[in-house]
């Protein structure tokens, strides 16, 4: 019986004083033992007397039979009092228990309290997805239970028989390549184990993000990969690509020495003849999703023409060697600004402003000025043979870096299409996978043909494309002798 659900009875409304004086009222009325008084009991006396005259009272038999009623409901009475007390007295110790269990925990310092709070804290600070048993120092055993989730494909890819091949086409890059980012990357991305549960380990942690970058596929495909929650993916990402843009990337993108500079410009000079040429510079729109401030800033009107629907963009500028490795980056500045505005606002233009850039040209197409560091093909129209054959060798050096932003975007095919990351996180994530493409690039990592993606941009004239007549006269000098050496002109003669 559920003494607790009946109002009356509850122990707020019911003080038990031992004596159940209503069981024995009850008693009472049925023995006919109570006490008689007043004219009522006289009316009483009266109707019994006429029933008696009328033959109308029970006989001997059926007064027996009512006096074993009585006497059977009396039983019964008692047996309910009893039952009453004790479901009562039972109902008021298990109150009084549950009262003194839940009271016990905040005034108790025992180690299994401790252990308690440990646990949720460890809870909140850990990333993995993996349940694990631990025991305490009370003996009890503590559980942390998350959504089991398939971890297959990701052992198979881990395993050492998985073969180069297929790794290679998984994660864009072959498993030496891998082995020495992860060591790179290890004393950064490394998290310890908690009571809980084991973190999740580094190799897992550098390959989400890897292919999260390689694939462009959701973070829901990621986490079904991986066996890891969706949240968790994203988290992996951002951490490893902080990690790779403050590890790796003063190590793999640096502008180069005068020992490796030396090197690059002959490289250049002995494919193009044009002499002091340190790299090709490139700027390439990524989409992103609108953003809600400042949308205008990011819109690509050139974009929009050709998509016939609305671009939003943000762009990557960099410039590159002959072996198609990034020296220099300049990453997020709005869709809408042009490669001049944007060269205006890098850090190397900065630099050579100061004069920290000398004896070095950088090429690149009609949408920059021609500078005394810059140098840009000839945009008029009705060329000399000399100009012709120079924008023909300048257009050399230039699929250079084209062809380095298109095999960035089609080994990292993230930045083909609209970015789910924040726009204030997405620098990070674009500056991690110029520097995998170098480390790529370094290793002689090669690319599926398929892989490869061609990338256009529209070049827009500046107003004032000719900053410097010291570069004006160095450019006709430079055409003059492509000319009439013979390192450009025979297919003019």
């Amino acid at each position: 019986m559920e003494i607790g659900s009946f109002a009356f009875l509850s122990p707020e409304g019911f003080s038990y004083n031992g004596d159940f004086s209503w069981f024995q009222d009850m008693e009472d009325g049925f023995n006919g033992n109570g006490k008689k008084r007043g004219r009522k009991d006289s009316e009483e006396s009266l109707l019994h007397q006429q029933l008696k005259k009328n033959g109308l009272l029970l006989d001997d038999g059926a007064k027996q039979e009512q006096h074993q009623c009585f006497t059977d409901s009396n039983q019964q009475t008692a047996v309910f009092e009893a039952d009453f007390k004790n479901d009562y007295f039972d109902q008021i110790q298990i109150n009084e228990f549950d009262h003194s269990r839940s009271k016990r925990p905040r005034k108790s310092s025992s180690p299994v309290a401790s252990t308690v709070t440990a646990a949720v804290v460890s809870a909140g600070n850990s990333d993995n997805a993996e349940p694990s048993h631990s025991g305490g120092g009370s003996g009890h055993q503590r559980r942390l239970w998350v959504k089991d989730r398939s971890k297959d494909w990701w052992d198979k890819c881990n395993h050492p028989d998985f073969s180069d091949e297929e790794f290679k086409r998984a994660f864009r890059m072959s498993k030496a390549t891998f082995d020495m980012i992860c060591e790179e990357l290890e004393p950064a991305v490394m998290k310890k184990n908690t009571m809980l549960r084991d973190a999740i380990p580094v190799r897992q942690r550098v390959a989400v993000c890897i292919w999260r970058l390689a694939t462009g596929e959701p973070l829901r495909m990621v986490s079904k990969r991986f066996g890891l929650g969706i949240s968790t993916c994203h988290k992996l990402v951002l951490e490893v690509c902080t990690a790779i843009k403050t590890v790796l990337m003063p190590k793999f993108v640096q502008w180069p020495d005068d020992t490796k500079m030396k090197q690059i410009k002959d490289e250049f000079e002995s494919i193009t003849g044009i002499p002091n040429v340190g790299g090709a510079i490139y700027t390439t729109h990524l989409p992103i999703i609108a953003p809600k401030a400042n949308a205008t800033a990011y819109f690509n009107k050139k974009h929009t023409e050709r998509s016939q629907k609305n671009s939003y963009t943000i762009t990557l500028q960099g410039i590159v060697d002959g072996n198609g490795v990034f020296r220099d980056v300049c990453i997020g500045w709005p869709g809408s600004m042009s490669d001049e505005q944007i060269l205006e606002k890098s850090a190397f233009y900065q630099r050579a402003a100061k004069g920290q850039v000398k004896d070095i040209w950088v090429v690149g197409s009609k949408g920059y000025p021609l500078m005394d560091w810059v140098l840009v093909p000839y945009s008029h129209q009705n060329q000399t043979w000399a100009q012709h054959a120079f924008n023909e060798k300048i257009g050399e050096i230039e699929k250079v870096g084209k062809e380095a932003f298109g095999r960035l975007k089609g080994r990292w095919s993230c930045l083909q299409r609209r970015s789910e990351v924040k726009l204030q996180e997405l620098p990070v994530v674009l500056g991690a996978c110029c520097v995998l493409h170098n480390i790529c690039e370094m290793r002689k990592e090669e690319m599926e043909a398929e892989l490869n993606c061609e990338v256009f941009d529209d070049e827009v004239i500046p107003e004032n494309n000719l900053r410097s007549m010291a570069a004006v006269q160095a450019r006709d000098h430079i055409a003059h002798n492509l000319l009439h050496h013979g390192l450009a002109g025979t297919a003019f003669i």
